[in-house]
């Protein structure tokens, strides 16, 4: 595993602290898992930018959707 050293604010640097405590997990824990959801909601971005810029994907309306789904 790589080792990456990052500085934080002191006010972020207190939640995360606080969060540890609160959930008995190291603060190591909770990066790990808001650099993956960070990085998860960029790549779901990027892939619905370039969706949004192809003129051949089919979109459709808020009320077709609602049909599709039985609502």
């Amino acid at each position: 595993m790589g080792l990456a050293e990052i500085k934080i604010p002191n006010d972020l640097l207190e939640e995360l602290e606080k969060l540890s405590k609160e959930t008995s997990k190291p603060k190591s824990f909770h990066i790990k898992r808001a650099i993956k959801a960070y990085l998860e909601e960029y790549y779901d971005l990027k892939i619905a930018l370039a969706r949004l810029q192809d003129k051949d994907d089919a979109l459709i309306t808020d009320e077709e959707l609602k049909k599709s789904l039985g609502l």
